[in-house]
């Protein structure tokens, strides 16, 4: 009866743990997520310019022979 009232508190404990774990987490603002979608757009106008970058260099290169 011991073992199992135990066991049962410690189920409890981890059960509340856990509930406390989800509930700590920090949950992403508006600012942060703008912040995100700024990164991303930047990211992509880099991409673009080293394709462009690389268009010129291959006329470029045309262009000499």
């Amino acid at each position: 009866m011991i073992k199992r009232k135990n066991a049962a508190v410690a189920v409890l404990a981890m059960g509340m743990m856990a509930v406390a774990l989800v509930g700590c987490q920090k949950q992403e603002g508006p600012a942060e997520r703008a912040g995100k979608e700024v990164d991303q757009t930047i990211n992509k106008a880099g991409e673009q310019i080293e394709k462009a970058g690389e268009k010129i260099q291959n006329a470029a290169e045309d262009a000499k022979k």
